[in-house]
C-alpha cells in the first residue's frame, strides 16, 4: 500500500485573507474553496498544481485555536516549500511585501531563506542541492 502525506492543516483567522496571502504574495494556487454552510468550508492551497501535498486552512474557531494561530511550530519553521530557483522566487515574494529573515544564503543541503505567511508561521524556502 503506498502512504503520503496528502495536506497539511495551518489554523488562519480568515480564509480569504489567508487564500490572498498564498496566493497573491506567496506564489501559490488555489487547489479547493468549497463551501458546506454555516461558515465552514474545505480550503487548499499548494505551490503548485503538481504538489503531492496541499496546506488546508482550518479557520480558527475556538480560543484554543485563535491562541495558536501564528505559532504551530512556535518560532521555529513550519514548512518547507521546495523550488527551482530560491533566488527567483525570494525577489518575487519580496517584492509582494513577504517578510523574510535574512537573504537566501547557501547551506549544505541546498539555498535556502525562511519567510513568514500573514499570521507569522515560518516557512523555509529552500532551493534543494541537485536543481
Amino acid at each position: 500500500m503506498g502512504r503520503k502525506i496528502g495536506h497539511i492543516s495551518i489554523l488562519v483567522h480568515d480564509y480569504d485573507e489567508a487564500i490572498a496571502f498564498y496566493t497573491d504574495k506567496a506564489g501559490f494556487v488555489l487547489l479547493a474553496d468549497n463551501a458546506f454552510g454555516e461558515g465552514i468550508r474545505w480550503v487548499a492551497v499548494a505551490p503548485s498544481a503538481e504538489s503531492a501535498t496541499a496546506i488546508v486552512f482550518v479557520q480558527a474557531d475556538t480560543e484554543e485555536k485563535r491562541s495558536r494561530v501564528g505559532s504551530q511550530a512556535a518560532n521555529h519553521v513550519f514548512l518547507v516549500v521546495e523550488t527551482d530557483d530560491c533566488q527567483r522566487d525570494y525577489e518575487q515574494m519580496k517584492a509582494k511585501g513577504v517578510h523574510f529573515h535574512g537573504e537566501p544564503s547557501v547551506v549544505p543541503w541546498g539555498m535556502e531563506v525562511v519567510f513568514e505567511d500573514l499570521y507569522g508561521n515560518r516557512l523555509d524556502l529552500l532551493q534543494p542541492s541537485g536543481f
